[in-house]
């Protein structure tokens, strides 16, 4: 199972946070539209966080990365450091500008924009 979810193919391996806010939200749609995109490829952060051997040696051999926090509090961040993953290329959300709530009416612009800067910090 892990090696099915955790081979690249070259592709910019894409680690969201999923919390239980917009910005979380908002994270974890842009993964999955840019997944659908062609642009990267969604991995199971969850799987990092467990500890789980190929999950883990996946996200130390991939050669592009981003994870994408919704706020400051940084748990992708925190998951990846606490696994000693280095974080390649980083971005959080409220650093954007979108306010965190507990709104689940995602807004297209928002996705948009969100998706725009994943893009911006893996060049």
């Amino acid at each position: 199972m892990a090696k099915e979810c955790c081979t690249s193919g070259g592709n910019i391996m894409i680690l969201s946070c999923s919390g239980g806010s917009n910005v979380g939200q908002l994270s974890n749609q842009a993964a999955i539209e840019l997944t659908q995109e062609g642009f990267g490829k969604m991995f199971c952060l969850a799987g990092i966080g467990g500890h789980l051997g190929g999950f883990v040696r996946s996200a130390k051999d991939v050669p592009g990365m981003v994870a994408i926090d919704g706020c400051e509090v940084g748990c992708a961040k925190a998951i990846l450091e606490h696994a000693d993953i280095p974080t390649k290329n980083y971005l959080v959300l409220t650093d954007l500008g979108i306010e965190k709530n507990k709104d689940f009416n995602l807004k297209i612009d928002d996705i948009r924009k969100v998706k725009a800067a994943i893009k911006s910090v893996c060049e």
